[in-house]
């Protein structure tokens, strides 16, 4: 059976059995990309030495299948590694009624930039396949309590519609966006979050982003979370503080609530 190799826009990739391309149309096109951003949130749970300030990123994508087919193959994504000491924690994929996620074995193809894996489940024709992946970097600057993140998404494919999102530490004061996000597109429950919404996002076209705060809290956003977990919970040995389901992109409705989640928690540690 042949093979053939199928690249949309950049960097975006897909391998098929036995596909046509007689009309020349993406396979598997870029529907949507949620991008949370989130400064001293939580720590790579590989890390050691816990004296830096972490900054964890998250993509929730979700692309369509436009063949007349079930596809089954390779994503490809590319990922900032060069970022300083980029590391990625969690790979998944999520079967195609959303009510299963796969924690996925992956590569890292460190010359292309890029990390790749075999897809769960077949995706049926006109079906949705939603992934998460979750980096962390050491790119927030600090000096003393100030801390500053300039942040650059350059698109790795034509995406229909990009979400991007801040999650503000627990503790953080005088935030400062740049740009300042437009009220009406901050659709979060949470008021520590903050979107900006983008259609009809071309192939190499960059979105850029300074973020600055004040903090003098050494710990993380999770960590914290579980100090007062663990205080309310006090004497109740059968509760279990330890595993933390993050709703990191809850409120925004541009992706289904199950399909937005990044879990946080005690799991295998990819290397």
């Amino acid at each position: 059976m042949k093979k053939y190799f199928f690249i949309a826009s950049i960097f975006l990739a897909f391998m098929f059995p036995s596909v046509s391309f007689a009309e020349n149309r993406p396979i598997l096109s870029m529907e949507e990309l949620t991008i949370q951003v989130m400064p001293e949130f939580a720590y790579h749970p590989n890390d050691q030495k816990k004296e830096h300030a972490p900054l964890l990123i998250g993509y929730q994508g979700s692309m369509v299948n436009n063949s007349d087919r079930p596809q089954k193959g390779q994503i490809e994504i590319p990922l900032p590694m060069g970022e300083k000491n980029f590391r990625i924690g969690y790979v998944a994929d999520y079967s195609s009624d959303l009510r299963n996620a796969y924690e996925i074995e992956y590569a890292i193809d460190r010359d292309k930039g890029t990390v790749s894996w075999t897809t769960s489940e077949e995706i049926g024709p006109n079906e949705r396949y939603k992934f998460v992946i979750e980096f962390y970097t050491d790119s927030l600057k600090v000096n003393k309590v100030k801390k500053t993140l300039a942040y650059q998404f350059k698109s790795f494919a034509d995406i229909g519609l990009v979400n991007v999102t801040f999650t503000e530490p627990s503790k953080a004061k005088k935030i400062k966006l740049t740009p300042a996000p437009d009220e009406n597109q901050n659709h979060g429950e949470a008021a520590n979050t903050f979107s900006y919404l983008f259609q009809g996002i071309k192939a190499g076209e960059e979105k850029n982003f300074t973020l600055t705060y004040e903090r003098s809290e050494t710990k993380p956003t999770t960590e914290l979370t579980n100090d007062k977990t663990s205080a309310e919970v006090k004497g109740n040995e059968n509760k279990k503080s330890t595993n933390i389901a993050v709703a990191a992109f809850s409120g925004i409705s541009v992706l289904s609530v199950a399909a937005l989640t990044i879990l946080i928690r005690n799991r295998r540690k990819w290397q």
